[in-house]
């Protein structure tokens, strides 16, 4: 099991990070976590197969983390022949239907309808997506807009926590409590903090609450790459952190 950081900047944009995209790869699954703008080229550029990608998660619906999903399913109608037949899952907090609904009515039916089976999938704090392979995809309400949703993707005894876009939240840190890797975004420094996103020191705290074996930051805008985020978060998390770029990947054995 492999999970890619694709992109890892945000909508201030940036030559070395897209916006939000993760690919979580199993034998069995192409699970892609966010599509934001540049992740296509990012999915060209670094060489996991976006033809064969399975299934696809919005953590919300601001464009920074959506903006290239069109584009994607434009690629897998046109891009390749033969034309896909295989189905894929698009997957997202209430309100996702309607999101690609009004994405339809921009371009075209054939972001709903576009010649493969695509599936529009719903999902709340109550609900377990079972995908091939044993992977086990839930979520967890977050502060950052109202359907604003972390992931857990857990398979083999290994879970991968990604918060997406959020505020802190001490019941995210006991819901991601104990896993293999957080995800987390590090959004401002502390002199830009807004309730809606995190600081280094509350990653660091966050992180502290959560006690995951390996901890990735990322969602960076440029002004909090000019603070010392290693040294804000390890004041507070005493565990291993790595600062995510676009290409940066963690292998997991299972246990």
């Amino acid at each position: 099991m492999r999970f890619t950081t694709l992109g890892t900047g945000t909508i201030s944009l940036s030559p070395a990070r897209s916006c939000s995209g993760h690919l979580l790869e199993t034998a069995d699954v192409r699970l892609l976590v966010d599509c934001g703008s540049g992740i296509t080229r990012r999915l060209a550029e670094l060489g996991p197969s976006w033809q064969t990608i399975t299934h696809v998660a919005i953590s919300h619906f601001h464009i920074d983390h959506h903006g290239d999903l069109p584009s994607l399913i434009f690629a897998w109608k046109y891009g390749f022949l033969p034309t896909r037949s295989t189905p894929v899952d698009i997957i997202g907090p209430v309100g996702t239907a309607d999101l690609l609904t009004r994405l339809a009515a921009a371009y075209g039916e054939w972001v709903t309808a576009p010649g493969f089976p695509l599936m529009i999938r719903e999902i709340g704090p109550s609900d377990t997506f079972a995908l091939p392979g044993g992977l086990r995809l839930t979520c967890h309400p977050v502060p950052h807009t109202p359907e604003s949703v972390a992931y857990s993707m857990e398979r083999k005894g290994r879970r991968i926590v990604y918060t997406g876009d959020t505020g802190p939240s001490e019941a995210l840190a006991a819901w991601a409590r104990g896993c293999d890797l957080l995800v987390c975004e590090c959004s401002l420094p502390t002199g830009m903090h807004i309730p809606e996103h995190l600081t280094p020191e509350q990653c660091g705290e966050l992180a502290a609450g959560a006690a995951p074996k390996h901890l990735a930051l990322t969602h960076f805008y440029p002004p909090v790459e000019r603070v010392d985020v290693r040294a804000l978060v390890g004041a507070r998390f005493a565990g291993p952190v790595t600062l995510a770029r676009d290409g940066w990947y963690f292998d997991f054995e299972d246990e």
